[in-house]
């Protein structure tokens, strides 16, 4: 493992500050692996053996039932997932496939919960994450429930402009049929919300979005904190 890539996961929230023995522990156990892209790495059902640490590429979280398959999350380095299913001991709630070619950390899910044992400063990073998830997990409801697709839409490039630099100009990091079944909807429906939203002063080229006029389009999405997270 690289020593950049090995100070990435240090940074976590969820490693930070635990013992460094522990951490030196757990990454002693780890395997850092390379996968190309469209590779299942997780099956909804199956047991939680790793806690999965995202240090490049991209990974898709999706479920399938009777012949129906929706995005649930897109996980970016450097990112955890599936900490609950690791913590618990369950089999995981959702299936999880590499988007793009990504490397990707395993630790040991009894290592963690060993060390959740005995490490105070570990055992509260992991209640803040687990924390963190549900708050995201009731965010991510209300965006379907309360808004309609075009604004589901319309709040999804609001948030993409603020992490590009709020300069008007963003580029899709996911293929479209992956963010029409984030956003809920249909393939379809998103190129509709695409056209809608041109007299809302936003331009689509390809995975290209240009924001011509923003206070247009955030007065028609109505961002709101408690739904939204707008941070840099």
């Amino acid at each position: 493992m690289r020593e950049d890539d090995r100070k990435s996961v240090r940074a976590l929230g969820l490693f930070r500050d635990m013992a460094q023995e522990n951490f030196d522990a757990l990454m002693t156990a780890a395997y850092l692996q390379r996968f190309p892209a469209h590779v299942e790495l997780i099956r909804e059902g199956d047991s939680a053996d790793f806690l999965y640490v995202v240090v490049d590429g991209g990974v898709e979280l999706f479920s399938t039932s009777d012949g129906k398959e929706t995005t649930l999350a897109i996980v970016s380095p450097v990112s955890t997932f599936i900490l609950a299913a690791t913590v618990k001991d369950l089999p995981f709630l959702m299936s999880g496939r590499t988007l793009v070619q990504s490397q990707v950390l395993l630790i040991p899910s009894v290592d963690i919960r060993r060390i959740f044992g005995t490490d105070d400063k570990f055992a509260r990073a992991i209640v803040t994450e687990l924390a963190q998830c549900y708050r995201v997990v009731v965010k991510s409801m209300k965006n379907l429930k309360l808004r309609t697709a075009v604004e589901r839409v319309a709040n999804y490039i609001l948030r993409l402009n603020i992490r590009a630099g709020r300069d008007g100009i963003v580029t899709l990091k996911i293929g479209k049929r992956n963010l029409a079944s984030l956003l809920g909807m249909t393939p379809e429906n998103l190129s509709r919300a695409f056209n809608v939203l041109q007299s809302h002063g936003v331009s689509v080229d390809g995975v290209h979005i240009t924001i011509s006029d923003l206070d247009k389009l955030a007065a028609f999405a109505k961002p709101n904190p408690f739904i939204d997270d707008m941070s840099s």
